[in-house]
């Protein structure tokens, strides 16, 4: 799997929407794990809080606590892409959006790389600014 490619990123006003993309690059998403990190402003690159993921076999998802029934991760397998729904956006949402994914066989690994990052293939990001 080479380096995922995100789009989708914004300013918009606290309560609005955006969706964000995350294009397979190389290999598709076949039993894969993928997940969206985030990076607010100032913070470091281990820093990264890890917001959704999804196991693109079995199609489990996995949320942070602090999303959970604002924003819903899906795939699109025709296309090869995961996206990231996000609705009631708040000022706090504000961050560097990162997609990684790494081919993984046992769909339960997407919840623990949501939490200790360890992903090889990630991202550039994409911006995403919620002002109040």
């Amino acid at each position: 799997q080479g380096q995922p490619v995100e789009s989708g990123g914004g300013s918009v006003e606290t309560g609005g929407s955006l969706t964000l993309s995350c294009a397979a690059s190389g290999n598709p998403f076949n039993s894969h794990c993928v997940a969206w990190f985030r990076q607010p402003p100032g913070k470091k690159p281990w820093e990264r809080e890890g917001v959704a993921a999804i196991h693109t076999g079995a199609g489990s998802t996995y949320y942070a606590d602090s999303v959970k029934d604002r924003f819903t991760i899906s795939q699109d397998n025709a296309n090869n892409t995961v996206y990231l729904q996000m609705n009631n956006l708040k000022p706090e949402d504000t961050a560097e959006y990162y997609c990684a994914a790494d081919y993984c066989q046992v769909p339960g690994t997407a919840r623990i790389l949501l939490e200790t990052r360890d992903f090889a293939n990630w991202g550039r990001g994409t911006k995403v600014t919620v002002s109040a």
